[in-house]
């Protein structure tokens, strides 16, 4: 089957069809998205050696339950031992000895076909199209915040970078009833955002690139005053959107850290114990959540596909996503 295929470099490559193995199901792809991990992974996140890729939508093609053949599926991605203290308690995607698909220890979704337990499978309703059901994965992770800490009707939650997860994160933050607004520096993603009735605010390019580099928005915004939102979500995919999260947050706030990248991340650690900072890590989240957001159109995500490329054309899609300013590339399986 062709595959794009990481072993250092990224290149388009045939390698034999999977077997599904025992409580597994045979998958073909139909579409997969890129996200910034895939795009991490080339830089050496993770370690990753393989077939990349884990946002994707399929039809069962081979499955020992004959339920599931034909079915038109999504997939988690974690896929874990579920025996050991994690598994037991519910939390399987912590699990020790866990694989991730396209990230750790398995292949992945930028592949003609794809391997995963029955368990993780979920049918996509009829009424989702495929354009936005590869959005499960991501839109799930940005509702995992829901899950993850207490969120008052009417708090102030400032979501910064206005990339595919920021866009994602604004949205179900205000769908979950608080006063969002996204802080990026591409008037066109902003404008997109705005189409939404989402607030926004735009950095000048520059700001806050460096560190302790104050943020200020066009206009000297009093959106941006600092320690002025009780909730910030850093999904900016830089390691400086960490320390520009803490300039927001209130003391006793929240920073929700989104991003994952290779480089390291420095921080001034103060800043959290005289403030008393919480910072919560966040990934993956509950598919179910998602998949209903989507059924009841609660959040747009057709807007946010930029291009579709052939499988075949995948170095193109890449190449595409680094010089050329988009948000959402698909991989489409032809």
């Amino acid at each position: 089957m062709k595959t794009l295929y990481f072993d250092g470099q990224l290149s388009l490559r045939e390698v034999p069809d999977p077997k599904p193995g025992p409580g597994e199901a045979l998958i073909r792809v139909r579409l997969a998205g890129i996200c910034g991990t895939d795009r991490q992974i080339l830089k050496g996140y993770s370690g990753f050696r393989g077939i990349p890729g884990h946002e994707f939508v399929g039809e069962v093609v081979e499955c020992e339950d004959k339920r599931w053949t034909g079915r038109r599926v999504v997939g988690e991605i974690n896929v874990t031992c579920g025996h050991c203290e994690w598994c037991r308690r519910g939390l399987g995607r912590h699990c020790v000895s866990r694989t991730v698909m396209g990230i750790i220890g398995r292949p992945g979704a930028f592949a003609e076909f794809v391997t995963l337990p029955v368990a993780n499978l979920h049918e996509m309703p009829n009424e989702v199209p495929d354009e936005e059901a590869v959005f499960v994965e991501p839109l799930a992770a940005a509702a995992e915040i829901l899950e993850q800490m207490p969120l008052a009707p009417g708090a102030r939650v400032a979501v910064l970078g206005a990339g595919r997860l920021g866009l994602l994160v604004a949205q179900v933050l205000r769908h979950a009833g608080a006063d969002v607004t996204l802080i990026g520096r591409s008037e066109w993603k902003l404008k997109l955002a705005r189409s939404w009735r989402l607030n926004t605010v735009r950095l000048p390019s520059g700001a806050g690139a460096h560190g302790n580099a104050p943020l200020h928005a066009h206009g000297d915004s009093p959106l941006l005053a600092p320690r002025s939102f009780a909730v910030v979500v850093e999904a900016t995919s830089s390691p400086q959107g960490l320390e520009q999260a803490l300039q927001l947050v209130e003391p006793r706030g929240t920073v929700v850290m989104k991003s994952t990248f290779h480089e390291l991340a420095n921080f001034d650690t103060a800043n959290l114990v005289v403030n008393e900072i919480t910072l919560l890590g966040s990934r993956c989240g509950n598919f179910a959540t998602a998949i209903d957001l989507l059924r009841r159109n609660a959040i747009h995500v057709e807007e946010m596909i930029s291009r579709v490329f052939p499988l075949a054309e995948g170095l193109e899609a890449f190449g595409y996503l680094e010089s050329a300013s988009c948000l959402k590339v698909l991989l489409r399986n032809e």
